[in-house]
């Protein structure tokens, strides 16, 4: 019986094949956004930070930018266990999204978004704290999502309320870390935008600094951006931040807080 001339070691596709055909939609539709709605671009959404909310907490913070809602609670510092004498403490963060922090309903374990989010506030806060004073020790701070409105959001909000918390359970800091986000929308920058402009956006990026020290602790850049874009992206945040760092002394020195 003769062999067919057939290779089954091939996946034989047809005889006559088209390229396929792509359409970038995402441009025009970043084009065609021409001014922001209920904000102008240079603002953010309003505030609402209260420290000392968790009393089992050592320190703790609540912050709320109308749909963004995050809690953090500090823990430590406490000694080390289980592992080796080292010179300086060890900071850990946690970051956990509610079950219905999202339109869609999470799941309770832990995935790579929280542990992405978590890096990105260890990034921004670390270099602030002075881990040289308790060694062999180690801070715990957690984070709970209580709402979100996009994931720059969290991050920003996440990094303002740790540090608030850590100043609040006494931890010496070298400065209050505060933190903005913006996105490139088109030839303009949107300060603090939301999940459905940063969906929109040719790319955000979240800026973390120190106003008291002039320093930047951490930049967090998705998407496409060229370089004005981010270096733009850049100036206008750090502006902000002066403004977001007076809300937080202005929390903190407040007679009404907790502990």
């Amino acid at each position: 019986m003769a062999q067919p001339a057939f290779d089954r070691r091939r996946i034989n596709g047809p005889e006559e094949s088209h390229p396929p055909v792509f359409i970038d939609e995402e441009p025009s539709q970043t084009r065609s956004v021409k001014s922001r709605k209920g904000r102008a671009s240079s603002d953010i959404r309003p505030i609402f930070l209260q420290p000392g909310l968790i009393s089992q907490a050592t320190g703790s913070a609540y912050i709320e930018t109308e749909r963004t809602k995050i809690a953090c609670a500090v823990y430590g510092p406490r000694q080390s266990k289980g592992t080796g004498f080292h010179e300086i403490g060890r900071l850990n963060v946690e970051v956990k999204f509610a079950p219905y922090s999202c339109q869609d309903r999470r799941a309770p374990m832990r995935d790579a978004e929280d542990r992405s989010i978590a890096m990105a506030v260890h990034q921004a806060i670390v270099s602030s704290v002075r881990l040289e004073t308790f060694p062999k020790a180690t801070l715990d701070i957690f984070i709970t999502v209580i709402e979100t409105d996009g994931l720059e959001g969290c991050v920003a909000a996440g990094s303002i309320a740790a540090s608030t918390a850590l100043v609040h359970a006494g931890v010496e800091v070298f400065g209050l870390v505060v933190s903005c986000s913006a996105a490139a929308v088109g030839d303009e920058i949107w300060l603090d935008p939301t999940d459905e402009e940063s969906k929109i956006s040719g790319g955000t990026l979240v800026l973390s600094c120190i106003p008291a020290l002039t320093s930047i602790t951490s930049v967090w850049q998705t998407g496409r951006m060229s370089p004005k874009e981010i270096l733009g992206c850049i100036d206008t945040c750090q502006s902000r931040c002066n403004d977001i760092h007076g809300v937080v002394a202005q929390a903190l020195s407040s007679p009404n807080v907790p502990g």
